[in-house]
């Protein structure tokens, strides 16, 4: 067999799974790296409220539903948490302890999802036996009774 007859091709066609990143997931990666690089290039002085703005102004570019949304969970955050410091994390709202991003908001529009969601990373101290929640779906409007339980999931997942 020659070099040329032993390579495969790895063209998709309509019938082969697509084995890669989405576009979406490209576009993630690459908005990851503008971030990191941003953040590199900040001033130490202004940083905390240069990454404030910019997670205000990524809220503001959201779609109604979901902007409503993030300006909520913004607010109750700042409130409940007043230690973590906001910032972008692959293009949505997160908000960092000690550097490390303990809860982040995905909206819904970005991810072609029916809800938006709140999740906690693993630096979130939420563990409760052997397994427990780390993302919840968000729908619009928050009711006081969602409000009130992701007071307690942030006082919880910092302590």
């Amino acid at each position: 067999m020659t070099a040329t007859a032993s390579r495969t091709t790895t063209s998709k066609t309509p019938t082969q799974p697509f084995d890669g990143f989405t576009e979406d997931e490209r576009a993630a990666m690459k908005e990851h790296a503008k971030e990191l690089k941003a953040a590199a290039r900040r001033n130490p002085r202004t940083a905390k409220a240069d990454a404030e703005q910019e997670v205000l102004a990524k809220i503001a570019e959201m779609e109604p539903a979901d902007r409503a949304l993030a300006e909520r969970v913004h607010a109750l955050v700042r409130a409940a948490a007043p230690a973590l410091t906001p910032k972008l994390w692959y293009g949505m709202p997160a908000y960092a302890k000690d550097g490390k991003v303990l809860c982040f908001f995905q909206c819904a529009q970005k991810f072609k999802s029916r809800y938006a969601t709140l999740g906690f990373s693993d630096v979130a101290t939420l563990d409760d036996g052997t397994m427990w929640p780390t993302t919840f779906a968000l729908t619009a409007p928050l009711t006081p009774a969602t409000e009130a339980r992701i007071t307690a999931l942030l006082t919880t997942a910092t302590a």
